[in-house]
């Protein structure tokens, strides 16, 4: 039978590659989209496997609607607590009324469960949705990925392409682990459509370390790069909650602060995942940290 999906936050980055995901299976597609809003109709309204529903978040009853005979909702929404958090258990709320069975949280991150409190605030708003998650009569699924690949060639300055270096805190040897978007998105669209799915599955397109890292940057370049020792993380941690403190608006996705908190979570081996299962959906050709250098580098 045809599995109906509803995805929240369908036009952004990685929600479209999940909706493309998707109609890759036998699905109905459904998009959540804001009255204010009409990216989602100019986006999707070519395609008749897609269905645009409109509701606000704070409007619980046109949510139930929306939500009405959907299999499993893909949540993909992104940004602090106003969204995380409230608008999420909105979504939670509206999902349990309308008997929908499933629900996959925005997620796509770290192992955030085990992370010092007030080390990674973004980390510590998506555990805290997980726990209304867990209280509610709904089967819930989290994709982890450890981080998006496609940050190593822009957002995340761990590489410093044009001074030869790769930065590192307290352990060059620490296993990092890195998921592509596009990968990412595949095992969302699979676990949308696995009825038997766990509370959590745990993926990783590559695991890596600084000092390999280092090692691909000169094996594709021919220039060597050289490791650069950045501190400890427990001096960053301390570097961002001063930034933290200094910054005017708590409310914006990723501050500079917060880009820190995550090379604490990364670096500290607390976000490490632990029980990686890459062959869960059968053997797939994940991309790697080198696949995503090489095309970056055009080599």
């Amino acid at each position: 039978m045809t599995t109906t999906v509803l995805v929240a936050g369908a036009t952004g980055d990685l929600g479209g590659r999940i909706v493309r995901e998707l109609l890759q299976h036998d699905t109905r597609v459904r998009v959540l989209t804001r009255p204010s809003s009409t990216g989602a109709q100019r986006q999707f309204a070519d395609d008749d496997r897609i269905d645009v529903a409109i509701a606000d978040y704070t409007d619980a009853p046109a949510l139930v609607t929306a939500l009405a005979g959907v299999d499993v909702v893909v949540s993909t929404v992104s940004g602090t607590r106003a969204v995380i958090v409230d608008a999420q258990r909105a979504l939670l709320e509206a999902a349990v009324q309308a008997g929908v069975p499933r629900f996959i949280p925005s997620d796509y991150a770290a192992d955030y469960r085990s992370i010092t409190p007030g080390s990674n605030r973004n980390f510590e708003l998506r555990r805290e949705f997980a726990a209304a998650l867990d209280a509610a009569p709904i089967r819930a699924t989290s994709v982890l990925n450890g981080a998006f690949t496609d940050m190593l060639t822009g957002q995340a300055p761990l590489i410093l392409f044009d001074r030869q270096r790769v930065l590192y805190w307290s352990s060059a040897d620490q296993v990092l682990d890195f998921t592509t978007k596009d990968d990412v998105a595949r095992v969302t669209a699979l676990v949308a459509l696995d009825v038997d799915a766990p509370r959590v599955v745990e993926v990783a397109g590559d695991r890596v370390t600084a000092r390999s890292i280092a090692d691909t940057m000169s094996r594709l370049t021919g220039t060597p790069f050289r490791l650069q020792w950045a501190g400890t993380t427990g001096t960053l941690s301390a570097m961002a909650r001063i930034g933290r403190r200094l910054s005017k608006d708590d409310a914006e996705p990723f501050p500079a602060w917060q880009g820190m908190q995550y090379f604490v979570s990364m670096f500290s081996g607390e976000a490490e995942l632990h029980h990686v299962d890459d062959d869960r959906f059968g053997p797939h050709g994940w991309t790697s940290v080198r696949d995503v250098l090489a095309a970056h580098l055009g080599v």
